[in-house]
């Protein structure tokens, strides 16, 4: 890829950002380093393969004042994200950080070791365990706990135990009420969209370096090994309940609907330690993910955070997350709490503030300010979420995607529209040259604006694809936020180089073999393809061998319906498998192996004949 040099104005903008952020302050450089025990040199994890699922080493020039074409808050960011190795947070628990997005966290009982967070992949977690016993010893896992339905925070699961451990009894996994659920539907039901777009989110075809991928923000990246889920067997179900694991007392507080739809935090009496899961981070977090979920709520949010504080506050010494570094002190903590509280309920009650007075989401969002209490605390800082992007989302979750205007109630698509303003222009040529000219003026958003209408006009026109890249390299080489960053320089690479598709598979097999019967269903009917299906009438009961369930299934007007009856006259097959067979199938699997059937078998052909899995490839920066 052949990158740019930084813009004049891009300087000039990154130059205003170190003149005016306190960058003398380091106490967040203290807190990473306090308690390091020691770490892998060189970091590099392989999966049984020898496939590098994850290299820290790549991020080593990420040292000494930022370059031009990174602002300075983020690089500032990423040199405290890449620090890796194992930490004591107290006497008792211990924080492997750096060997993926996420940290994974021991606590130490009366036999072994608690697992909270057990990382993305088996891999990376699997080394974090190694790490933790090469200093503490060969502890045997007693318990996991998963702190939220986020992939980082469960996918690693097999790198401490096993799925027979856990069926004997020996490892308890705990989890908050309707984690579950939620965990698999993300992954499963909008994941195709969902893994695409992290591709761009954490920069994964990007180079690492001064002018490609410097870190997510949240941390550095994703790794990318083998996730896989366990089911938990013991849900938590209400705020105040407590469990003796391996000795060790533990009060959990639920927390749905904040960062994730099940999320919980818990405290330790014995160690007077408090884990906020992914509520209290040293960033401003996302309430819509670039890379695509429901819309968070920063209300409960910021409710639960009153409510932990008051809770726990008074009692606690250290206060850690599953990502980043821990704080300790309880006047230091309670304030960090404070203010992450402050921030969440800020972006919320202004916003509605504001649209109630009229403003759409993109006009609040271009003129909201921070209290400066909040601005000039670094952990409130948008590395991962952002204010722009924050307010655009609570926008959306009171009042939709519509503005009110009726002039964008009902627009052209993009690439209709955008052949439009090239003609209404002038031609694509003249919008090349009026993006040009924006581009050497500094006005790199217009720019882009102009050039996404001139490529999805035209998206074989070279110069407007050239240009487009570099300005949305520019944009990247000036943004504070690790995925905007990602985001602009992705479109760049792409721009340049082509798709790179879906680096990550989201719905892996051992996740998709957790979906219950009723989920499976869900997941073939949302790969229906409507409109080649409405003249079916299919009507097949599947019972499943290993579950002693059956259902009703039926395809009509293009629509998969389920109910869970016992087979019945009326239908044109029936058939028994197990279901882990009609996964097999619903993947393109359609001999009659594994299957008892009586009737007509070209029911299940036909309905496979109009499954349309998701793309993976899809375009998103051309039409």
């Amino acid at each position: 890829m052949t990158s740019q040099e930084p813009h004049p104005a891009v300087v000039a903008a990154n130059d205003a950002a170190r003149k005016s952020l306190p960058f003398s302050d380091r106490a967040d450089f203290d807190d990473a380093d306090r308690g390091f025990l020691g770490t892998v040199e060189p970091l590099i994890i392989r999966a049984a393969d020898g496939a590098v699922v994850w290299d820290a080493t790549t991020y080593a020039f990420l040292e000494g004042e930022a370059p031009a074409s990174v602002h300075p808050s983020l690089w500032r960011q990423s040199q405290l994200a890449v620090k890796h190795g194992l930490y004591e947070v107290v006497e008792g628990i211990y924080q492997v950080r750096g060997f993926d997005l996420s940290n994974v966290t021991f606590v130490e009982g009366d036999t072994g070791v608690i697992v909270i967070d057990p990382l993305i992949t088996t891999e990376a977690c699997a080394a974090a365990l190694t790490l933790y016993r090469t200093h503490r010893g060969e502890r045997p896992v007693t318990a996991v706990i998963y702190s939220h339905s986020h992939i980082d925070h469960f996918g690693g699961v097999f790198g401490v135990t096993t799925q027979q451990e856990v069926d004997a009894g020996r490892v308890p996994v705990i989890a908050p009420d309707g984690f579950l659920e939620h965990a698999i539907a993300e992954n499963v039901y909008a994941g195709t969209a969902m893994g695409r777009r992290a591709g761009y989110m954490y920069g994964a075809a990007l180079a690492r370096g001064p002018r490609g991928q410097v870190g997510a923000g949240l941390g550095q990246t994703t790794s990318i090994g083998s996730p896989g889920l366990i089911v938990p067997t013991l849900s938590v179900q209400e705020t105040g309940e407590t469990h003796v694991i391996d000795g060790v007392e533990i009060e959990f507080q639920l927390a749905p609907g904040t960062e994730a739809p099940s999320e919980m935090h818990f405290y330790f009496p014995r160690f007077r330690a408090l884990c906020m899961a992914e509520n209290a981070t040293h960033t401003l977090h996302n309430l819509l993910t670039l890379r695509g979920a429901l819309v968070r709520d920063p209300h409960v949010w910021s409710q639960y955070l009153t409510e932990a504080i008051d809770t726990f506050g008074d009692r606690t010494e250290v206060v850690f997350a599953s990502h980043h570094w821990p704080t300790w002190g309880g006047a230091e903590l309670r304030e960090f709490l404070s203010l992450q509280r402050d921030l969440y309920a800020y972006l919320h009650d202004q916003t509605l503030r504001l649209l109630n007075r009229g403003l759409t989401g993109a006009e609040i969002a271009e003129e909201f300010v921070l209290p400066p209490a909040l601005e000039n605390a670094w952990h409130a800082r948008g590395y991962y979420g952002s204010v722009s992007h924050n307010v655009k989302a609570i926008y959306q979750r009171y009042m939709g995607w519509f503005d009110g205007n009726p002039a964008r109630l009902w627009p052209h698509p993009p690439a209709a529209q955008a052949e439009r303003y090239v003609e209404a222009m002038g031609g694509i040529g003249r919008v090349v040259e009026l993006a040009q000219r924006a581009y050497d003026e500094g006005d790199l958003r217009w720019a882009a604006t102009l050039l996404d209408h001139a490529v999805f006009a035209d998206a074989s026109h070279q110069p407007a694809r050239t240009l487009y890249a570099d300005t949305l390299e520019q944009l990247g080489y000036g943004i504070e936020n690790g995925t905007w960053r990602n985001f602009f320089l992705s479109g760049a690479t792409e721009l340049r180089e082509g798709s790179f598709g879906t680096p990550t598979q989201p719905n892996a097999p051992s996740i998709l073999a957790e979906l219950s019967p009723e989920q499976l269903f869900d997941a073939l009917a949302i790969q229906v393809n409507g409109p080649a299906a409405w003249d079916l009438d299919l009507a097949t009961d599947v019972t499943f061998t290993d579950l002693g369930r059956s259902f009703r299934v039926t395809l009509r007007n293009g629509v998969l319906v389920y109910i869970e009856k016992d087979p019945a006259p009326g239908a044109q097959l029936s058939v028994k498998l197990t279901k882990s067979r009609l996964l097999a199938f619903a993947a393109g699997d359609a001999s009659q192996e594994g299957m008892e059937i009586e009737g007509d078998f070209g029911v299940l052909t036909t309905l496979l004949g109009v499954l349309q899995p998701g793309d993976p490839d899809f375009e998103i920066v051309v039409p």
